[in-house]
């Protein structure tokens, strides 16, 4: 049996073989060996799994074949409790919760896991809103996936009104009562998603006959400076710590050096260098292709020899067989790419404080602003810049560069 080979203690054995999932068990070590867990991992793995066995053996849960999202759900409303006298910290609730999650995941796959629950009231008009977003509007997925998140918070606020039929009735003092609040405990940023977000909702609601006159109008304008707060990159000297923190002696090391060298030289988005595909790099002509975010424009940029070489270092002796096309693959089993933007982000904060670099906006978009602060410094002009970043308008690049005063003149000129 498969568990023998993680497992040699015969108590622990028929633990986990007994209880709701004592027989599904089994294949799941099998699965987690085939997706290349090495045994200690999958340990811990059945180890936080067998507390969610222990949680449905109390509810009596037996002889039922399919579990449900409830049954997660309330596992991971009670789990805390039990472990609070163990004084278990945080990063424990977490590890488990990642381990049920896979769990859960293995289950799918056998059709053995009931994701249906109860959709919230305001769901069928927040899937109205997206799919008008996606074929009406023609949104990028990252910016329908943040409209997404900011409006649901503006549903739940509305509550039992937040249907197609409730939206006939909303006023604009609900509106300026429901953001003038939020924006109370909110940053700058997420202001701004708010806003866009419930402007693009409400010409959504007009446009499907939902609301009798425009509403987008009743969102209130908190108006910010653009050259008011100074660039968020990295200075030169700051970028070139960090690049020589980063210990390359371990495969993770390699391709988190490749990844921040990339950002670094070829000034790219976060997302650009996540979707990066083996077949972009063109090694004969010493080119490599990013295809465009945010509605930018593709770059085709200079393959240089500290990007190459860091490349052919992380792909001959760290990059894990796999297959996936992408060039960055997580640094563990299973093997997949950098999906959130959220994950390669932290992998360059991670090298931050290593090197000790505190900045007040931290993430790959540092290296961005870096890259861009460098190149006008050299001379370069604007529009060259934005070329190179694939903006579409000298007004984005700009940000980027606003503390240079020789290139104001460059754009009251232009």
């Amino acid at each position: 049996m498969t568990l023998e080979l993680v497992f040699v203690c015969p108590r622990k054995l028929g633990k986990l073989r007994s209880g709701p999932l004592g027989k599904l068990l089994d294949g799941y070590c099998d699965w987690l060996l085939e997706c290349g867990f090495s045994r200690s991992t999958i340990r811990k793995h059945l180890s936080n799994v067998s507390h969610f066995n222990d949680y449905l053996d109390a509810q009596k849960v037996t002889g039922r074949q399919i579990l449900s999202a409830e049954d997660v759900n309330g596992f991971f409303r009670q789990y805390p409790l039990w472990v609070q006298s163990r004084e278990r910290s945080d990063n424990h609730l977490r590890r488990v919760q990642w381990s049920i999650y896979r769990f859960v995941r293995y289950l799918r796959q056998l059709r053995l896991f009931d994701s249906s629950a109860e959709s919230a009231i305001f769901q069928p008009l927040l899937d109205s809103y997206i799919e008008w977003m996606r074929d009406y509007q023609q949104a990028a997925p990252g910016t329908i996936a943040v409209r997404s998140h900011s409006l649901s918070q503006f549903l739940k606020w509305l509550g039992p009104q937040a249907t197609a039929d409730g939206m006939s009735e909303l006023t604009h003092e609900t509106v300026e009562r429901f953001f003038l609040s939020y924006a109370q405990k909110m940053g700058r940023s997420a202001r701004r998603s708010m806003q866009s977000a419930l402007r693009t909702f409400f010409r959504f609601c007009l446009y499907r006959g939902l609301v009798r006159r425009p509403l987008d109008c009743a969102v209130p304008v908190l108006r910010t400076l653009k050259l008011a707060t100074l660039p968020r990159g990295l200075t030169d000297e700051q970028a070139r710590k960090v690049l020589n923190r980063i210990n390359c002696g371990s495969n993770a090391g390699r391709r988190d050096y490749a990844i921040c060298r990339m950002l670094y030289t070829c000034g790219v988005r976060g997302g650009q260098v996540r979707a990066l595909r083996l077949q972009d790099i063109d090694w004969i002509n010493d080119r490599i292709f990013f295809k465009a975010l945010k509605n930018g424009k593709d770059s085709l940029l200079p393959l240089t020899g500290e990007v190459g070489q860091s490349l052919l270092d992380y792909l001959q002796n760290a990059h894990p067989p796999s297959v996936y096309r992408e060039v960055f693959l997580t640094a563990r089993a299973p093997y997949h790419p950098l999906q959130k933007s959220s994950t390669l982000s932290a992998i360059v904060v991670h090298h931050m404080r290593s090197a000790g670099i505190k900045i007040h906006r931290q993430g790959a978009h540092a290296f961005r602003h870096s890259f861009a602060t460098r190149m006008l410094q050299k001379g370069h002009s604007l529009k060259e810049i934005a070329d190179i970043l694939g903006h579409r308008h000298l007004g984005t690049t700009f940000i980027y560069t606003k503390v240079d005063f020789n290139a104001l003149k460059q754009v009251g000129l232009s």
